[in-house]
């Protein structure tokens, strides 16, 4: 897709991949998960403490994003909590028993955008994109398509691929118990199904995002769907969900600088007819994304088993 050989393609993305730099995994989609609850935390805390709450919960294996807002005394977590058990004991147990966490608030994620399988910070064409994914509808996770049904197979491959995205098809023949074409035809067909997404985590000051912000948008509940969608598309919307709550979608926004962060709210959130507030909280630092804790992001600053009792959970 970029005009350039396939030999430039290895020797240039390996040492990207070698140092870290960019990093893959993958990232379920709730939709073929029932008993998943993909929830938003915003959680009060101490300034002084902020920097532990954040590493413990990056620290969780449910915790998606984890990020510093405002003015460092707030946290943004996105889960994927496996049941009700989870949920309960987070909201109900280890978040209460956390004396630095001052309040929180939860937002259940209804229906997320096709931002998500998309983002490409405009850093690609709508051409490139569609060569890349020429197989993948873009739809929101929540829509009536069919649905592919589970194996248990599907669930062991699921799980190599979140510790190594680009592992090959003969290790996850092997940690599957299965064979490599075997693994081959069924991680099409989970990524075809956008059962699971693929996906590279990179710090996006490396593509030239110096402003980041969440958005919590009233919307009226007609045009939702429309704004949505609408916004999903923008190049500098990297996520877009429907949300519970006052505010009723959650908007993750990367732009260049802080100009164009005002001119994404002026011209492009400030022309949406079915809006009727936005919250703007810019993000200080992001910990942990798309699955994968930061390196050097906000350690603890006690080793992470200790006291237990005091943590959500950790602190």
């Amino acid at each position: 897709m970029l005009g350039i050989s396939e030999r430039t393609v290895v020797r240039r993305a390996a040492p990207l991949f070698g140092d870290g730099t960019l990093r893959a995994t993958a990232v379920r989609n709730p939709v073929h998960f029932p008993d998943v609850i993909p929830l938003a935390l915003r959680i009060r805390c101490k300034p002084d403490r902020i920097g532990a709450i954040a590493a413990t919960l990056a620290r969780r294996p449910d915790t998606l994003w984890v990020d510093v807002l405002g003015g460092g005394d707030e946290i943004c977590t996105i889960l994927q909590l496996d049941g009700p058990d989870a949920r309960n004991n987070l909201l109900l147990r280890d978040l209460p028993a956390t004396p630095a966490v001052l309040s929180w608030t939860s937002h259940v994620l209804l229906r997320t955008f096709p931002a998500a399988f998309d983002w490409s910070g405009g850093l690609l064409t709508a051409s490139e994109l569609a060569g890349l994914r020429p197989d993948i509808p873009a739809v929101s996770e929540g829509t009536d398509a069919p649905r592919p049904a589970l194996q248990p197979l599907d669930h062991q491959l699921i799980t190599a691929l979140i510790e190594d995205g680009r592992a090959p098809y003969t290790d996850l023949a092997h940690y599957a118990d299965t064979t490599a074409l075997t693994a081959r035809r069924r991680l099409e067909a989970l990524v075809g199904g956008q059962v699971l997404r693929l996906a590279t985590e990179v710090d996006l000051a490396r593509l030239g995002v110096r402003a980041e912000a969440l958005l919590w948008i009233t919307v009226a509940s007609g045009g939702m769907e429309e704004t949505g969608r609408q916004l999903s598309r923008h190049p500098q919307v990297r996520f877009a969900a429907a949300t519970t709550g006052p505010a009723n979608l959650l908007v993750a926004v990367a732009a260049a600088d802080l100009d164009a962060l005002y001119l994404f709210m002026s011209g492009t959130i400030g022309v949406l007819e079915h809006i009727s507030t936005v919250e703007v909280t810019p993000i200080l630092a992001g910990v942990k994304r798309t699955g994968l804790v930061r390196p050097g992001r906000l350690q603890p600053t006690e080793p992470a088993g200790a006291r237990r009792g005091r943590t959500a959970r950790g602190r």
